[in-house]
């Protein structure tokens, strides 16, 4: 941890250099080590600013001189503060800056404390140095080397080490336990400090069991399984996923992997992309013991405060696979599902797809584990999650739990009746921030820290097992989580998987509630309100699923806690999901009619029903006239509207009146009676007298037609007649009728 004073008269620093370290210690008050970091400091404002000496600089997690703001001093114990009888204590001393300014040249001191801290507050003490109110409570602490620092330019850092030999009279005789560690140099504002510490190991003491629990998560996502693009990129070499199988790789580390991961890789079937199927295949292959998260890491305790009574779960990933790449040859996807799980009939189409159960397996996980975000469990919780189902078992911190004995709660421990496993808060923090640290001469800082932790709490089991966890984050590299898992090959750690801890004896603690985030869980209330609404409209689907399986994919993916160190990131993706929510929602529905002219008082109405789905619908029509004088046919059933399409559906309608004006509300249901779509209204104006004026004009047209044609019959032969007499008496000579 590094602390850098405010400015101070230059009439003033002579005596405060005489005041000497107990001073200097009780100035730093940053708590960066204790979240396992190790780097503290302070800006160029704060070095000008007028302020009390010793005031403390807010935490860098991690040195960035281009964009820090600050100077950071950092002490990193190399192998991870532990120092053996016979071995020599390395340390690197580093100052970044961040600052637009040089930082001098400077003369580092390291000093070792002669006595050991006395318990885990003396350590979160020293690491957080805000707690010696007096010269008196500072451990007392020598010189044991030196170093100097060159000029540190703008926007970039510098290393050194400090090595002190096995048989310097520092660190030989000492006896186990945890001591004290300090680096400290005179900078433009005051004396620069870091604290750490080294950590000698009782190696006649018996080893103590511990498990580690890393999980083995992808990205935050809004879509309810990673694409083919994204498993590419992830488990490529040097990808995320890729990432964290080369660091658990060989490891005894306990697993807890997000099904939603496999899961993306078997819908893909034969077009998976042959690197995420590789990826699949060695993750099947590790023998580390593993459970599995909720799909998608989601958050347990946001859906419980949401009002569901146990986490939710996918209900079907059909959606996302695709028949030709499920067809004979015999599928190829991985899958470790047991033997005893049945295997999927081929469908008529000759693919034969895996079942949900398949789709989701880890291969050989513990059932009923289930592990909340830090901070987030409750009794309530707890409860719920005890009565999901039997041999259930929660992940919670040890800071939410609280011994009778005050001693950090081992592994396996009961609380108000529900079965916790309990992970050390304190070491569980520390390796985080290792595990993050990408920069491998910082990385020291939080994996001291984390080894003094554990070896506290080891002290404290009387052997029983511990759990420590490498909490939850995005992006590591392989190197740096690999780092955090090896802090349980220190001496006097036994590594051992999750039956070793589940079947240990349990003992007692009290749950400390925490807090769930009301964000995320009226996040999670919407999610579940939009699910329900897709629900009901999804019933006019042969298949439903087909919309609330991507839909419930896509909830609990939105609550993952990935999403957690991007907030507002996530708000964007849940105004998206709430946007496409409703797009489905309106995507079948009445095309808004035109005004209808009804010349006969019986002729059918037509409208068509729009439907913008990839699937056909099944829907009712319901239509009701504004005047009784008017019979229109109240349902009328449409079956298999063609996708993305309009379909033209006829409504039979009966006419009582002549002439009138006639609204028809119309509205589609599901056949199960949800509302379908906004309602329609269509006005139609009835003419229905016309239709007899038409039959009479038409059959009076007929008439004439008929009488003109037998006038003009008989003229014609009267004509015919008359010709003839004209012709004959014109020629007498013409032999008359029955003449030779």
């Amino acid at each position: 941890m590094t602390v850098t004073p405010a400015r101070t008269p230059a009439s003033a620093r002579p005596s405060a250099r005489r005041r000497g370290w107990a001073r200097a210690v009780a100035a730093t008050a940053a708590t960066l080590l204790l979240i396992g970091s190790g780097a503290v400091g302070a800006s160029a404002a704060d070095l000008a600013h007028d302020s009390p000496p010793w005031t403390a600089a807010s935490p860098s997690p991690t040195p960035t001189p281009s964009a820090s703001g600050r100077v950071d001093f950092t002490l990193s114990p190399a192998g991870s503060g532990i120092v053996r009888t016979g071995d020599a204590l390395s340390v690197s001393v580093t100052i970044a800056n961040g600052t637009p300014d040089a930082v001098a040249p400077a003369h580092v001191t390291l000093r070792l404390g002669a006595t050991v801290l006395a318990d885990r507050a003396a350590l979160t003490a020293w690491l957080g140095a805000g707690t010696f109110s007096t010269p008196t409570t500072v451990p007392p602490t020598s010189v044991i080397g030196t170093v100097d620092m060159p000029v540190v330019a703008p926007a970039s850092s510098e290393s050194r080490s400090i090595t002190i030999a096995a048989v310097d009279p520092s660190l030989t005789g000492r006896t186990p336990g945890v001591y004290p560690l300090i680096a400290s140099y005179d900078g433009a504002g005051g004396t620069v400090a870091s604290t750490s510490v080294m950590i000698v190991p009782d190696t006649a003491a018996p080893a103590t069991p511990v498990g580690i629990v890393v999980p083995i998560t992808g990205p935050a996502t809004g879509g309810g399984l990673l694409t083919a693009a994204q498993l590419t990129d992830l488990t490529a070499p040097g990808g995320s996923l890729s990432s964290q199988l080369d660091a658990v790789d060989g490891t005894s580390a306990i697993l807890a992997v997000d099904p939603a991961i496999p899961a993306a890789i078997r819908v893909l079937g034969a077009a998976a992309p042959a690197k995420a199927s590789a990826w699949l295949a060695r993750l099947e292959s590790l023998p580390n013991s593993r459970f599995a998260l909720q799909f998608g890491d989601a958050d347990i305790a946001a859906q419980l405060e949401a009002g569901v009574t146990a986490p939710q779960r996918p209900t079907s990933l059909q959606a996302y696979m695709t028949a030709s790449d499920f067809v004979s040859p015999p599928n190829t996807v991985a899958t470790s599902a047991p033997p005893t799980t049945p295997t999927p009939a081929p469908t008529a189409g000759g693919a034969t797809y895996p079942s949900l159960d398949q789709l989701l397996d880890i291969g050989g996980a513990t059932a009923g584990v289930y592990w909340p975000a830090a901070g987030t469990t409750t009794t309530g919780v707890l409860s719920a999650l005890a009565a999901s189902g039997p041999g259930s078992m929660t992940l919670v911190p040890s800071a939410s739990l609280k011994t009778d004995t005050g001693a950090t709660a081992t592994a396996r421990t009961t609380v108000s009746g529900a079965d916790v496993l309990a992970y050390d808060s304190d070491v569980s923090s520390a390796l985080r921030a290792a595990s993050v640290t990408d920069t491998a001469v910082l990385r020291g800082a939080p994996l001291a820290a984390a080894s003094a932790y554990l070896a506290f709490a080891a002290a404290q089991a009387g052997g029983r097992p511990l759990l420590v966890t490498v909490e939850r984050a995005v992006g590591r590299s392989s190197l740096a989580l690999g780092a955090a898992i090896s802090t349980l090959q220190n001496p006097g750690i036994a590594a051992v998987g999750l039956g070793a801890v589940t079947s240990a004896t349990a003992t007692s603690a009290q749950a400390i509630d925490g807090a769930p985030d009301p964000a995320r869980a009226g996040a999670a209330s919407t999610l579940f309100s939009g699910e329900a609404r897709v629900a009901g409209f999804a019933t006019i689907l042969d298949d439903a699923t087909a919309l609330t399986g991507p839909q419930r994919a896509e909830t609990l993916q939105l609550l993952g806690n990935a999403w957690r160190d991007t907030p507002e990131a996530w708000q964007t993706a849940l105004a998206a999901q709430s946007a496409a929510t409703s797009a489905t929602l309106d995507a079948v529905g009445i095309l808004p009619p035109t005004t209808i002219q009804l010349l006969s008082s019986q002729a059918p109405l037509q409208f068509w029903v729009r439907n913008d789905l990839a699937y056909p619908v099944n829907v009712v029509l319901s239509a009701s006239p504004d005047d009784l004088r008017v019979d229109v046919q109240p349902h009328t059933v449409v079956t298999g509207a063609t996708a993305r399409s309009n379909t033209r559906v006829e409504v039979p309608v009966t006419a009582h009146i002549g002439n009138a004006q006639v609204s028809v509300d119309l509205q589609l249901h599901s056949p199960t009676g949800e509302v379908i779509g906004a309602p329609q209204r269509a006005d139609i104006t009835v003419r229905a007298d016309w239709e007899g004026i038409g039959v009479t004009s038409l059959l009076v047209i007929i008439g004439l037609l008929i009488v003109f044609g037998l006038v003009r019959t008989v003229l014609r032969r009267r004509r015919a007649r008359r010709q003839a007499s004209t012709d004959a008496a014109a020629d007498p000579a013409a032999p008359s009728d029955g003449s030779s």
